[in-house]
């Protein structure tokens, strides 16, 4: 059970504390309300793009990173579709220090054409060295407009195109920022080695004063269901011919998302795995293929992304693929086959919880899906799940209607 305090300040910033006496230790995580569904079709990127231009320094602070590391400290970030999210781990004597800092760029972020100009170059050569530049790289470009025809998740945290970073302009920069960082579209959870009074009071002394901003209500359009298989074929000079399918999948807070997770690594998490052992393994047709979920908050996606064996044809393969998918719907999966990837979900997720940047990030993650108490329910949602579970939703999810396949063809498989 993970123990924390909930305060929601008067400008609407919630705060979440959690102490945790077994380290020196503190962790200020700043989540923003705010993704690459909140981005307009014609102006993709900006949500990754402020995930650097947060860096750039501010009115008051030009170098951000000198601080934190005189602090003893390290920090880093991440952008998805559904959030952008910012930690400082440090000393707990310092704790402090990183409550200045994060308040400091919320409310004075420092607009530069020097700045924005930095910036966009390191995303457009992000862009290009990942994306476009990389093998395989690409695939997620592909892949999400071909599942998703309405809701914004059918573009990239990195933006649908790369002219879209190149032309943004200093007004626009300047209204996204004011649109969604504030304390009202926030989340500051801390924790580690703290006293909830004294983080209260340091909360209070750098965020109280900041303006609470807009309170955003989204209104994105719903995916409509997938009534029909979708398939795109590309050709790129890689070394294998790789299959790509994606499933539409429940959201984030819907019952069976914990099912679908659970599918997932009954199989492909490790080599005593459905697909590992069949297509890998016994009948030589993939020599890599794993299945993951995305995650999303809103309904997401269940891919299964496999590398072919050379001379293997593709059709064969996911013929052979879709085999062992019907298995699951077909046939009770193995109550010990069952129980093994929940033991598995279970130790990693307590295993994880060692980790006080963990606990404040899946706090703040759990208080922007409505309740941070969430997170203490996981491993019982986990648990929960039956073999008719699994048999239910695999028959749902793995739908030919509900698929869109991606064949991306090696150069010599033209």
């Amino acid at each position: 059970m993970i123990e924390f305090n909930r305060v929601v300040l008067d400008n609407g910033l919630r705060l979440i504390i959690h102490s945790d006496r077994y380290t020196p230790l503190a962790t200020v995580n700043v989540l923003y309300d705010v993704g690459s569904k909140d981005e307009h079709p014609d102006s993709t990127g900006f949500a990754h793009l402020f995930e650097h231009l947060m860096f750039g320094g501010t009115v008051n602070i030009p170098e951000y990173d000198r601080h934190v590391q005189d602090a003893g400290g390290e920090n880093n970030a991440f952008t998805s579709a559904d959030m952008t999210n910012y930690y400082i781990s440090l000393p707990k004597k310092n704790l402090e220090t990183a409550l200045w800092l994060e308040a400091d760029r919320m409310s004075g972020l420092a607009f530069s054409k020097k700045s924005l100009d930095v910036q966009r170059n390191v995303v457009i050569e992000e862009f290009k060295q990942s994306y476009l530049n990389q093998p395989y790289g690409d695939v997620m470009l592909l892949l999400r407009p071909l599942a998703y025809k309405v809701h914004p998740y059918r573009w990239n945290t990195i933006g649908k195109d790369i002219s879209h970073i190149e032309k943004v302009q200093m007004d626009e920069v300047k209204a996204f920022f004011k649109t969604w960082y504030n304390p009202s579209n926030a989340v500051l959870s801390i924790a580690g080695n703290v006293d909830k009074d004294e983080v209260i009071r340091y909360a209070e002394k750098w965020f109280s004063v900041i303006e609470p901003g807009k309170n955003n209500r989204r209104e994105l359009p719903e995916e409509p269901r997938q009534v029909e298989g979708r398939k795109m074929t590309v050709t790129r000079n890689v070394p294998y011919t790789a299959l790509i399918k994606a499933y539409h999948m429940p959201a984030r807070l819907e019952k069976d998302y914990h099912t679908c997770d659970l599918i997932s690594d009954i199989l492909s998490n490790g080599q005593s795995s459905r697909l590992y052992n069949k297509l890998f393994k016994e009948k030589k047709m993939f020599s890599e293929i794993n299945a993951y979920i995305s995650g999303s908050h809103d309904r997401g996606l269940f891919i299964i992304n496999g590398l072919i064996t050379q001379g293997v044809d593709i059709e064969e393969a996911e013929t052979a693929l879709n085999e062992e998918l019907s298995v699951l719907f077909t046939e009770a999966v193995g109550e010990n086959e069952l129980q093994k990837v929940k033991n598995k979900v279970e130790s990693s997720l307590i295993l994880s919880y060692t980790d006080i940047r963990i606990k404040a990030l899946n706090l703040a993650i759990y208080e922007l899906l409505g309740d941070a108490s969430l997170i203490n329910t996981d491993i019982i949602k986990y648990r929960e799940v039956s073999i008719d579970d699994v048999k239910r939703v695999s028959g749902q999810l793995f739908r030919p209607a509900n698929c869109s396949t991606l064949y991306y063809l090696s150069d010599d498989k033209k």
